[in-house]
């Protein structure tokens, strides 16, 4: 990926497809329409049943193709980030309404870096753009243990505030940064997320189990959830079901999909026959 094209403007990136793609401006994304939100399953594991999703923003733009949030995300500034994160709430909590209109009550779940959460005023934003009902299960916002660690206090402050509005938090790619234990004690978390370097063969590495053992008995110790992110084959889904994970993502169970793709799974899912791990839908649940 590229680094900023530096006399093009702060919250520019460059398609990851050679020197003559074409640089890609956020804002020039939010008004021509390329952002795209998709959204991944997360699964029950004991029950094999949708347990909510977490959304992804991706850009299409007519030339440079599709591009992932891995390519470009590293290469905005936090005003760029702040763009693109605003979007993403709004459109998320508009989807919801539609996937709720369809029969599909799910808690969504976006990304949120901790350099915008409070540059956004996440909480006013929320309040604004919230669905107006009552059935409405909240929003689970995910940071990662490396962005939380950093000033734990100020994370579990942000959040404490939000929690009144139905907002929770997901410590994302656990065990991947260097937090101890006296760092997640005074924090108040839905979900932890287990990196997908731990999940990956954890059915044949005994020290992947292990650590996907103690990850998952550790959010329980803190009364949450644990989300096995990842999940690549059915030896790894079948031993975090033996450990007790509780929910899980990856190309297995459900890619990412764009929001009417994502809406048409839902109901031939809820429609046909179930599969060994295809989502539920009409029996969708909130967890953590």
């Amino acid at each position: 990926m590229t680094a900023h094209d530096q006399s093009a403007g702060k919250d520019q990136v460059s398609a990851p497809n050679g020197d003559a793609a074409p640089s890609i401006s956020v804002s020039d994304a939010l008004s021509n329409g390329w952002l795209d939100i998709w959204y991944q399953p997360k699964i029950d594991l004991r029950r094999k049943c949708l347990a909510g999703a977490e959304a992804f923003t991706y850009i299409h733009h007519p030339k440079a193709g599709l591009l992932r949030p891995e390519d470009f995300s590293g290469a905005l500034d936090e005003d760029g980030m702040a763009k693109l994160t605003e979007h993403a709430l709004m459109t998320v909590l508009r989807h919801w309404t539609e996937f709720s209109g369809a029969g599909f009550n799910m808690r969504l779940s976006v990304n949120v870096p901790a350099t915008v959460i409070s540059k956004l005023s996440i909480d006013a934003l929320i309040n604004a753009h919230r669905p107006q009902s009552d059935s409405w299960p909240g929003l689970i916002l995910e940071m990662t243990e490396d962005q939380i660690v950093r000033d734990a206090q100020l994370t579990q402050q942000i959040f404490n505030e939000l929690k009144a509005g139905g907002i929770a938090l997901a410590i994302d790619e656990f065990g991947a940064g260097y937090s101890s234990f006296s760092n997640l004690r005074g924090l108040s978390f839905a979900e932890l997320k287990l990196h997908e370097s731990f999940v990956r063969n954890c059915a044949v590495d005994v020290t992947n189990a292990a650590i996907c053992q103690t990850a998952i008995d550790l959010a329980h110790r803190f009364g949450s959830g644990a989300v096995a992110v990842g999940i690549e084959s059915a030896a790894d889904l079948q031993s975090l079901t033996v450990m007790g994970c509780d929910t899980g993502q990856g190309a297995l169970l459900a890619p990412p999909l764009p929001k009417d793709a994502f809406l048409d799974a839902l109901r031939q899912h809820a429609a046909g026959p179930r599969t060994s791990h295809a989502p539920d839908a009409a029996n969708s649940e909130r967890v953590a």
